[in-house]
């Protein structure tokens, strides 16, 4: 129920008056300030975050990585090892970093680059990948690509595809494959 006192509206939630805060948001039979609001967003988005942190598989070792790799890839032997060492340690550095909610140690970056002729696996190794780790995964044409995108797709389509992957849901699209 709103607190009136002789028409001074205050916030049902926490009892400030419409003179104490910024704004002063009017329902039915109650009012609530900004501040409240703040604190109810920031209360949705550490559940957001911790429902996030949840559908987060557990990352699984680099040997079991490979093992999966094994039932789906023939072959490429050396670069099934190499991929699955460099994955855990990319995801295990993007978890040490979120864990801590700070950069206080540098955990070197990787980038990986797939180099082979057509039909040797490239592909199928990050898609495997992809599925393996349940993150979204999206395959980009790199010669298509231009600076401003007046011909071809800019940088952001990129992000939009990985977007699309990951159903519109950014926390789980920074985890994403872009191949």
């Amino acid at each position: 129920m709103a607190h009136r006192d002789n028409d001074l509206l205050r916030c049902s939630f926490c009892g400030k008056s419409q003179h104490e805060v910024r704004k002063l948001i009017a329902g039915p039979t109650v009012y609530i300030c900004n501040e409240c609001v703040e604190v109810c967003l920031d209360i949705i988005a550490e559940d957001r975050a911790q429902e996030s942190r949840a559908r987060r598989p557990v990352l699984p070792k680099p040997s079991e990585i490979k093992e999966f790799l094994d039932q789906y890839v023939i072959g490429q032997e050396e670069a099934k090892k190499k991929l699955a060492v460099a994955v855990y340690n990319h995801y295990r550095r993007i978890d040490y970093h979120a864990a801590r909610g700070r950069n206080d140690v540098e955990l070197q970056k990787s980038n990986i680059l797939l180099i082979g002729p057509t039909g040797t696996g490239k592909t199928l190794l990050a898609q495997t990948l992809a599925r393996q780790l349940q993150v979204p995964f999206t395959i980009v044409d790199a010669t298509s690509l231009t600076e401003a995108g007046y011909v071809g797709e800019d940088v952001e389509s990129i992000l939009v595809g990985l977007l699309q992957a990951a159903d519109w849901d950014p926390e789980r699209a920074a985890y994403g494959i872009v191949y």
